[in-house]
Formats: C-alpha cells, sequence, structure tokens
C-alpha cells in the first residue's frame, strides 16, 4: 500500500492498516523513524495499561520488607 504525503506532511493511513491497529479518532500514536522506514505505533494509555494488569499482581503476590534483601 502506498500513500502520498499531502503538501502538509500528512498522510492518509489505508483503511485495512487502521483495523489491524484498531486505531480511532483521536488515538495517539508514535512515529518512529529506523533508516528508511517509519513505524506507526498506537500508545496505550495508562488506564487501558492498568485494565490489562488488574488481577496479575495481588497483594499475595507482594514481598514484604521483611522479605527484601537489604
Amino acid at each position: 500500500m502506498s500513500v502520498k504525503v499531502s503538501p502538509k506532511y500528512q498522510v492518509v493511513i489505508p483503511e485495512a492498516v487502521r483495523k489491524t491497529l484498531d486505531l480511532k479518532p483521536g488515538t495517539q500514536v508514535e512515529v518512529i523513524a529506523k533508516g528508511n522506514i517509519a513505524y506507526i505505533v498506537p500508545v496505550e494509555s495508562i488506564a487501558s495499561l492498568q485494565a490489562q494488569m488488574e488481577g496479575e499482581l495481588d497483594q499475595a503476590s507482594l514481598r514484604d520488607k521483611k522479605d527484601r534483601v537489604k
């Protein structure tokens, strides 16, 4: 898929790519350049990351201060 850069340096992300990356209007993305390649990476919000991690850590899995090496 190729797209053209506008005079304002904007590009339209093709629909297939938007669907694959689940991009919606207002989604924050990071643009990373490596060599001659530009990567578009969605940036997840803190709330989204917290929701994903919910239940992964519970109080039983956390060490007490007495268990820590000094």
